[in-house]
């Protein structure tokens, strides 16, 4: 019979402990209805009594309406010398109303008399008074073992003393926690073989990683492959230092590399769009090189790969991207030949508009445009926009007519409308005019912006956004400027890659010129018009060009 593995998430908790990561009330009940939506077991809400953010969070768990997943709160052990009943994180946790608690306590006796600075037999005490407590209450309760493999390697007996009491007491999952993250996989899987062995069958352990070796996801694989049955991981790898083990690799390996069905196929081909969407909420760049998900995940450079996977679609790729939702692609450059732009042209369905002659144009024009300091590696919008406008009919979503970009020091009097200069710095000024044409009609808009490619973006947006109310969907989540040719001095050409995403994908466009607000203009437009040709165009149209 498969075993069932339990996915335990705690990217709204552990998760937000990352530096830079801020979640507001709305958006942490965002990620639990899609991690709900992915089949989930049981989310992690938030650290009870801690703040009231995770409190106001609980109390509106209720809009939620789960599914597949149940809402656990989070929290110590009793304090030392107390009585449980009169614990305020005790309490705290109940009036969560969440139906799972999970209770963190020290398994590692280093940990005990070093950091909690009490009795070992306290610390035992602590644990079991704890989750009798909550037990006691009608509530399931589960025990994170914390710094449990350095307490193992210090003090084996202690530390499975410490799951035992938890299990005596009535927690149904004792967890084995990597809390600082040291562990690797080869240790992890050995003690969690050990742990099983010494509780026996019906005990159910889980395994929570820290990134710090970076190898936490190999960790976690090892102690389900050692008998473990609750994984604990965050979206992403988001986390505290390094990360935690990344829930969206573990989900992967589980399902297509083991073949525990802990999601449904149809589940699993939502990943990579859930990844791209925990990213936009957490507000942080998708890494375009994290396994499965990441958008360079399946690329294959011009060369030995590129050519292999044009004869054998699986030749360099270890599964069909389409599983987790992904998609394959190959990388074109300078180095590319006429058969990787002919794939190309296969993949947006274009094959019967475009002929070879038509590829090996497309491939001029890539190397003419790298000598202009364009660069194709990085931007695939720019290039299918390249080929998409190498199509007969071929109309674009809008042209520019022209932009003005002012940028200035100097600011308005509060009582007219001279100008002054009053000797103390002022923020800069950033401001921009643009004139486009949709269609037959030519709109003229201006904006101020936090600098002026900002404020270029926020201009053509108010220009677009009549004619395509959708287009507030798109945001600007990168921009790097490269110097061409350094040689040339301030005279150098600069290539911009602008990086954009909506909620479901994120992609890459260039520009390339001597003056760098033409370039971003070139990469800003492009960026636009690829989510216009995509999202609205091709709907209309009925078109299933890509």
């Amino acid at each position: 019979m498969e075993r069932k593995i339990e996915l335990y998430d705690t990217t709204l908790r552990d998760g937000t402990q990352q530096e830079g990561i801020s979640l507001s009330v709305e958006d942490k009940l965002a990620i639990a209805r899609r991690l709900d939506e992915l089949g989930v077991d049981v989310i992690e809400g938030g650290y009870a009594g801690a703040n009231p953010k995770d409190d106001e969070f609980f109390r509106r768990a209720g809009e939620l309406g789960l599914k597949n997943a149940v809402l656990a709160a989070f929290g110590n052990t009793r304090r030392a010398n107390s009585d449980a009943a009169t614990d305020p994180t005790l309490q705290a946790l109940l009036d969560s109303g969440a139906p799972v608690l999970t209770l963190v306590g020290k398994s590692s006796d280093y940990q005990v008399r070093e950091v909690l600075a009490t009795s070992l037999e306290e610390n035992l005490a602590m644990i079991a008074d704890s989750v009798r407590y909550l037990r006691e209450q009608g509530r399931r309760v589960m025990f994170d073992a914390e710094h449990f493999f350095d307490g193992y390697q210090s003090n084996p007996e202690y530390a499975v003393q410490a799951l035992r009491v938890a299990i005596e007491a009535g927690a149904e999952r004792v967890v084995l926690c990597d809390t600082n993250g040291g562990t690797l996989p080869s240790d992890v899987g050995r003690i969690t073989s050990e742990v099983k062995e010494q509780l026996g069958d019906d005990a159910v352990v889980g395994i929570h990683t820290h990134n710090d070796t970076d190898t936490a996801v190999a960790s976690a694989i090892a102690a389900v492959e050692a008998g473990a049955t609750q994984i604990q991981g965050c979206i992403n790898g988001y986390g505290e230092r390094t990360g935690n083990a990344n829930m969206v690799s573990m989900i992967a390996n589980l399902k297509l590399k083991m073949g525990l069905n802990v999601i449904s196929d149809e589940q699993m081909a939502a990943i990579t769009g859930l990844s791209n969407y925990v990213a936009e909420i957490v507000n942080r760049r998708p890494s375009p090189f994290q396994p499965y998900v990441g958008a360079s995940a399946f690329a294959h450079k011009g060369g030995l790969h590129a050519a292999a996977t044009e004869r054998a679609v699986n030749a360099y790729q270890h599964i069909d991207p389409s599983l987790v939702g992904n998609s394959n692609s190959v990388v074109i450059s300078e180095l590319a030949g006429r058969g990787n732009v002919v794939r190309r042209i296969r993949e947006m369905g274009l094959e019967e508009v475009l002929d070879r002659d038509d590829a090996t144009r497309i491939v001029q024009e890539v190397k003419d445009k790298e000598a202009q300091g364009f660069s194709y590696e990085v931007a695939h919008a720019s290039l299918d926009l390249m080929i998409l406008r190498s199509t007969p009919n071929y109309e674009p979503c809008f042209e520019l007519v022209d932009f003005m970009v002012v940028v200035e020091n100097r600011r308005r009097t509060s009582f007219g409308t001279g100008w002054r200069s009053d000797g103390r710095e002022h923020p800069m000024l950033s401001e921009a005019t643009v004139k486009v044409r949709v269609g037959d009609e030519v709109r003229h808009t201006a904006a101020e912006g936090n600098g002026p490619v900002d404020a270029l973006d926020r201009a053509l947006g108010k220009a677009l956004v009549e004619f395509y109310p959708d287009v507030t969907n798109v945001r600007l989540t990168d921009y790097k400027v490269r110097v061409v040719n350094e040689g040339t001095g301030t005279g150098a050409a600069v290539r911009v890659v602008i990086e954009s995403a909506d909620e479901r994908e994120v992609w890459q466009t260039v520009g390339a010129s001597t003056n760098i607000l033409e370039a971003s203009w070139i990469a800003l437009a492009d960026s636009l018009e690829y989510w216009l040709l995509k999202n609205v165009v091709s709907a209309n149209a009925g078109s299933g060009s890509d």
